[in-house]
């Protein structure tokens, strides 16, 4: 699997790579500006915390929740990191995603229990206190009346100047601070408190389209003169190549994009033909090469 891109990447150990039409430089690559009051980002990051995605307990459904709302919008996952209950590690991984500079949805951790540790860790990593929001004890003692002391009232010691992500499902909010958004672990309450958020803060984009074609009996290394010749004249342009090992063999070579991908993906299909490969798309709707399978 081969990407190019114009933008360097950003990786780390802890850093799970998304669909190639999202990798690219979260700090460099992200375009923010304001709208109407509300900002235009291009990017954001996911963050998913639990030892119980990490030793195979719980499966993830954020990575696919979340980023079907923002692909949605016309946003993109830039990166996915999945991280343990573990308090040091956790500021350690929050005070660098602070300083990256674009939005984050970090799910779980959030509670009560001795396990939950992301409102203090999020605090210490933003080099603020916490406090007790006086919003989230009103929601939560009006909630639980005498039951709310002592122990769902922690609920509402956030770090202090952050802001309330209302939750439709039981009330208990989440919270917002320094663009991170944290919000429990269960995707019933997240997803609809992601999309509050994207609705209330961040401005709408138009979806990205595909287009790609499959290569027939090719592989990556015979397409490389063409890939690397593309990736020099369209630089701006991101252009992936997902092989199948399967029988027949197959390359899928495209670009991720708005309109502006037209002009490379024609001038991709030209090159296929030059250089005398057969290949078709699925999309009926685009020009399908005089390959029989087409």
């Amino acid at each position: 699997m081969l990407f190019f891109v114009v933008k360097p990447i950003l990786m780390s150990s802890m850093l799970f790579p998304v669909p190639s039409g999202a990798l690219c430089s979260a700090v460099i690559g992200n375009l923010e500006r304001m709208v109407d009051g509300m900002k235009v980002v291009t990017r954001f990051g996911l963050i998913v915390i639990g030892d119980e995605i990490l030793v195979g307990q719980r499966r993830d459904h954020h990575f696919e929740g979340i980023g079907s709302l923002l692909r949605a919008r016309g946003l993109e996952l830039a990166w996915l990191r999945v991280l343990p209950d573990d308090p040091d590690y956790l500021t350690a991984e929050l005070r660098r995603s602070f300083a990256e500079g674009i939005p984050v949805f970090s799910c779980g951790g959030i509670g009560s229990t001795p396990d939950d540790h992301t409102r203090a860790c999020a605090a210490e990593a933003a080099g603020v206190p916490l406090v007790r929001h006086p919003k989230a004890v009103a929601i939560i003692e009006e909630e639980f009346g005498e039951e709310a002391c002592p122990v769902r009232i922690r609920l509402a010691e956030l770090p202090e100047d952050a802001e309330l992500i209302p939750n439709p499902v039981n009330r208990m909010p989440g919270f917002r601070l320094r663009e991170h958004h944290f919000l429990p672990g269960f995707p019933d309450m997240a997803h609809p408190m992601a999309a509050w958020v994207l609705d209330h803060y961040y401005d709408r984009r138009s979806p990205q389209c595909q287009r790609s074609a499959w290569v027939l009996d090719a592989n990556e290394t015979e397409l490389m003169p063409i890939m690397e010749a593309q990736a020099a004249h369209f630089p701006e342009h991101k252009l992936f190549s997902l092989p199948r090992l399967d029988t027949p063999r197959r390359v899928e070579l495209g670009y991720r994009g708005g309109e502006e991908i037209e002009a490379p993906f024609r001038a991709l299909l030209a090159a296929l033909d030059e250089a005398g490969f057969h290949w078709r798309v699925d999309d009926p709707f685009q020009r399908t090469s005089s390959d029989p399978d087409s």
